[in-house]
């Protein structure tokens, strides 16, 4: 996966529309959707956003607000398994086909969001 090529074909503003159509699931998930605040959900999106530009575009925004991803710590408060690590990537998948996400980068970012989301599992 080359990060830059995905980035280059993206953008920021394609970023910001898939955590934008992906956090429009969210708020309807009867699974993960409790996960989130709702007073907090811009946040969340905001968040999800800016790592992924640290990620794929080396933004800094993320560090600079954020400091070191540390994913699994972040996480750990919440009771994540199977069923919501499927259901996270099954919501992100919609996204992505719902921002039109071309069809040469989706594999590669399946299987980014896949490693995460199983990696997000506690339980």
């Amino acid at each position: 996966m080359d990060e830059a090529v995905i980035y280059t074909i993206l953008g920021e503003a394609g970023f910001t529309k898939l955590c934008a159509a992906f956090y429009k699931r969210i708020k309807t998930d009867d699974l993960i959707g409790p996960m989130y605040p709702e007073e907090d959900m811009a946040g969340a999106e905001e968040r999800l956003r800016d790592f992924l530009l640290f990620r794929f575009g080396r933004d800094q925004r993320y560090l600079e607000k954020r400091g070191h991803p540390r994913l699994r710590m972040r996480h750990a408060p919440f009771a994540i398994g199977e069923p919501e690590a499927l259901r996270w990537l099954e919501l992100m998948d919609e996204a992505m086909n719902e921002t039109k996400v071309p069809a040469s980068i989706q594999m590669d970012l399946r299987t980014f969001f896949t490693m995460v989301a199983h990696n997000m599992r506690n339980q």
